[in-house]
């Protein structure tokens, strides 16, 4: 049985007995002869990836992928983890042999990959599709249908089970708009409602917390703006992706505010000072005419397409107080509302400024070279390999590599260092950051929607529109609280006189009162800013949060395991010591480089470049032969000679003399050696060691001081190294002598001792560990295209000094949301209660629900401030 399409470059596939994942590979065979079920895209770029050992495994349901040349599964029971290989990005099988028509998605909303086959599984079932692919890692989904297939259907299928698909290639047909006057969830869902009763209107997706609103639509930008208009609220359109402009002050509803204040004013102040009823009576219903004309328009139109929001209880409230004569708590309830709503709104904003901050970072102009001459073109008609020049002062246009000048860039913007960066030919630069001093001349490498800043708008946008699992269950809550409350207004209203429990006045009062507290405004709006703010908050310092979900898992971190080797050191070896036995220094050096020059091994790199800064010539050599996990080998003057571990000399029973007492004594400092020498005798010892990054050791304690118990220290090298480095670092523990699956099982241990585990890798050669962790943190983001793609929290300097503000800010977040809910509900709790006895005016019941989302706003937007 075959539920899924696998697809492969590889000489062989057979059939497994049930196949439910995509396996795709490079690999020259791919045997599963014995597996009983795979649940997981296996990707890979090994030469062979043979997994007929693997029995009675009963269920693989991971991503796995590796580098190596033979990955042997025989001794795994079960892996639930997504691991990702030393790609670019996995295409989503480009080339097939199906005909229709083809389109690509972007996927949000997966968080893990049996997420990838409930869409395909989803999909299959539609009519006239006819291939279905989804990546996990890249969040990318194809579909190949007949000419009859809806791709509304398709993102409408997707949207049913739970996940948001984005057409990659923009339909020219879907704009992008910016909605002002929003103040809760409820008003973007009204939004939704009414376009969708247009018959030109196929798609509609309001997000509450940006303040954006995509439509496919087949009528004019101008028609959906008024259509939009008419319910209350202003759009405007965002042209061919260009940056937003600034919100501008509504003075006009500030003014009318302030007048309809004065006249409530007046009639009140007139009511006591024997002024005529009549005349009262007429200044609260121009008030409530003035006041309420907007939310009573918003109220029609959500009645309209079955929405119950705000405004359709706000104005029952108000109108239904007219009609029983109180007309001074009407007029009190539109005004509260209005001050409420602007107040609200102007707070908000505040939280989407953090992406339009971000945008306004790279400059919309380049200074382009054309032989001798300079030319000022605009960022999008500028070409991959055309020659930008940047004055000192100058923020960098694209992305691009340096051809000519040094100088260096201040990176704050992409990276969060608050240290210049030095930058020589060859160097990166990166769109959005400043040139502090030389004038420099780089070459495109990247189109400006490819940018790195391009695509940190991108996650960070993609981030704060994911609902978090708290939010989730409040606007599930809230969904299911206000048609309850409403029907109990009414029951409040209608049964109790009919009854004989007192007047309908009374009664209708009370139940107006219930109207008003029936909106959870302040509930549903408690965690979305307070999310927005925070990730807006994390982007601004050089850390990528991927949504709230993984912010919410952030702030339960207890323990963090990171990978020794470029992550808690430089991840570059230096030659530290130099011991000829037998030779010279100069003629150890060279035999070193004679027999290291052909390895790719990372210490081999480090000795041949040292013997090439020294100038030192290598020996004529042949017959080379790596001995795997010990050394090389190679014949130089006749004579075989060895450069490797203890273990090989020993394997070859060469007499070591003192030389082992002298190695183990090196190797219990943190460094590694490299023994030279032949059949005969020892030539010499090499010693080698990684520095640890200068931020290590200030970051781990920095991480203890947030409450982080348990930093954990995975490294693949011996016992004596990992105990030095873990001792330099002040790691709690420390795992030595680990192969990358190995790094699972070390996580998995801290897992069942009962921590929550954030694993801090490379964002690729980790991937394993990263995706058993329950969180995943790459490292040098700013570098690398595969951590944005596969890491849920992505520091984009290559340092760890950010990890500690996040994980204070994910705490800091996960307490004011806890804060802004129990705040919410105990206002709520408490207007529920005052009804009865009579105690809740009208106007209070507004101000404990306007009042209410405004001190949940302010407190969500203490996050801004949280210092990196």
């Amino acid at each position: 049985m075959e539920d899924k399409c696998c697809s492969s470059n590889e000489k062989e596939l057979i059939t497994v007995e049930s196949n439910k994942g995509c396996c795709s590979s490079q690999s020259e065979k791919v045997e599963g002869s014995n597996v009983e079920k795979i649940d997981s895209c296996c990707s890979s770029t090994d030469e062979s990836l043979n997994s007929t050992n693997i029995k009675k495994t009963g269920s693989v349901s991971s991503c796995c992928s590796s580098n190596d040349e033979d990955t042997n599964q025989s001794t795994s029971t079960e892996k639930s983890s997504c691991c990702s290989s030393k790609m670019e990005e996995s295409p989503i099988n480009h080339t097939t042999s199906t005909e229709g028509k083809k389109v690509e998605y972007r996927i949000h909303g997966m968080d893990c990959p049996s997420c990838a086959l409930t869409i395909e599984k989803g999909l299959n079932g539609l009519h006239d599709i006819k291939e279905v692919k989804v990546n996990y890692n890249t969040a990318k989904l194809q579909v190949v249908g007949n000419d009859g297939l809806s791709f509304d259907q398709v993102e409408n299928t997707v949207q049913k089970l739970g996940f948001t698909a984005e057409p990659l290639k923009q339909n020219k047909k879907v704009k992008t708009y910016s909605v002002e006057g929003m103040d809760c969830g409820s008003c973007a869902k009204s939004i939704e409602n009414h376009l969708n009763t247009i018959p030109k209107v196929k798609n509609v997706n309001v997000n509450f917390s940006t303040g954006k609103m995509k439509v496919e639509h087949e009528n004019s930008v101008d028609e959906i703006v008024s259509e939009v208009s008419k319910i209350g609220f202003k759009a405007s359109v965002f042209e061919n992706g260009s940056k937003p402009t600034e919100t501008p002050k509504n003075k006009e509803g500030y003014g009318l505010i302030i007048f309809t204040g004065i006249l409530i004013a007046l009639g009140f102040i007139g009511s006591y000072n024997g002024i005529s009823p009549i005349l009262t009576t007429i200044l609260y219903a121009v008030a409530i005419v003035i006041s309420g004309f907007k939310p009573v328009k918003s109220a029609y139109y959500a009645i309209k397409s079955r929405s119950l929001d705000m405004n359709v209880l706000m104005s029952a409230a108000a109108i239904g107080a007219a009609l029983i004569g109180e007309w001074f708590e009407g007029a009190t309830v539109v005004w509260l509302f209005a001050l409420g709503t602007a107040l609200q709104n102007r707070s908000i904003e505040q939280t989407r400024k953090s992406i339009r901050n971000l945008m306004d970072l790279a400059p919309s102009e380049a200074w382009i070279k054309v032989g001798s001459e300079l030319v000022k073109k605009q960022v999008e008609d500028v070409a991959v390999g055309e020659t930008v020049v940047i004055k000192p002062g100058d923020r960098i246009p694209l992305d691009g590599e340096i051809i000519q000048g040094e100088t260096s860039v201040n990176q704050a913007p992409i990276t969060g260092e608050s240290i210049p960066v030095d930058k020589l030919i060859g160097d990166s630069v990166y769109a959005g950051t400043i040139n502090e001093n030389g004038s420099i001349d780089i070459r495109v490498t990247k189109l400006v929607e490819d940018t790195t800043i391009s695509k940190i708008i991108h996650l960070v946008e993609e981030a704060q529109e994911q609902k978090a699992p708290t939010q989730a269950f409040i606007d599930k809550f809230a969904s299911i609280y206000t048609p309850i409350v409403f029907v109990l207004a009414l029951v409040v209203i209608v049964l109790p006189p009919l009854l004989g429990f007192g007047t309908w006045g009374e009664w209708v009062y009370k139940g107006l009162a219930l109207l008003v507290v029936a909106c959870p405004c302040a509930l549903v709006i408690s965690t979305p800013v307070a999310i927005v703010s925070a990730i807006g908050n994390a982007a601004k310092n050089g850390v990528l949060i991927k949504g709230g979900t993984f912010l919410e898992k952030a702030g339960a971190i207890n323990a963090i395991a990171f990978d020794k080797t470029g992550t808690l050191t430089e991840g570059k070896p230096k030659v530290f010591e130099i011991n000829a036995l037998t030779v010279s220094e100069e003629e150890l050096i060279s035999t070193a480089l004679t027999l290291e020059d052909y390895s790719t091994h990372p210490i081999a790199k480090t000795i041949v470049g040292y013997a090439k800064d020294k100038g030192i010539q290598s020996k004529n050599g042949e017959l080379f032969k790596s001995i795997v996990g010990k050394g090389v080998k190679a014949t130089i003057d006749g004579e075989i000679h060895y450069a490797g571990n203890l273990k090989l000399f020993e394997d070859m029973h060469i007499p070591l003399g003192n030389v082992k007492t002298q190695v183990k004594e090196i190797q219990s400092q943190g460094k590694t050696v490299v023994i030279i020498g032949t059949q005969i005798e020892i030539m010499g010892v090499i010693s080698v060691s990684d520095t640890i990054r200068t931020t290590t050791v200030k970051a781990l304690n920095g991480l203890k001081q947030v409450g982080v118990n348990q930093v954990v220290m995975l490294t693949g090298d011996n016992e004596g190294t990992a105990k030095m480095i873990s001792k330099e670092a002040n790691v709690n523990r420390y795992f030595a002598e680990l192969l990358p699956e190995d790094k699972v099982d070390a996580i998995k241990q801290l897992q069942n001792e009962g921590h929550k585990v954030a694993m801090v890798g490379d964002g690729i050669n980790d991937a394993p560990a990263l995706a058993t962790a329950n969180l995943g943190i790459a490292m040098g983001g700013a570098g690398t295209d595969t951590a944005m793609e596969t890491a849920d929290i992505i520091l984009m300097a290559d340092n760890l000094e950010k990890l500690p503000h996040t994980i204070k800010l994910s705490r800091k977040a996960l307490a004011i949301i806890k804060q802004n809910i129990w705040f919410s509900l105990i206002v709520k709790f408490i207007a529920l209660v005052l009804i009865f006895p009579g105690w809740l005016t009208l106007w209070l019941a507004v101000l404990s629900d306007t009042g209410a989302a405004i001190i949940v706003i302010l407190n969500a937007l203490r996050l801004l401030k949280v210092k990196g």
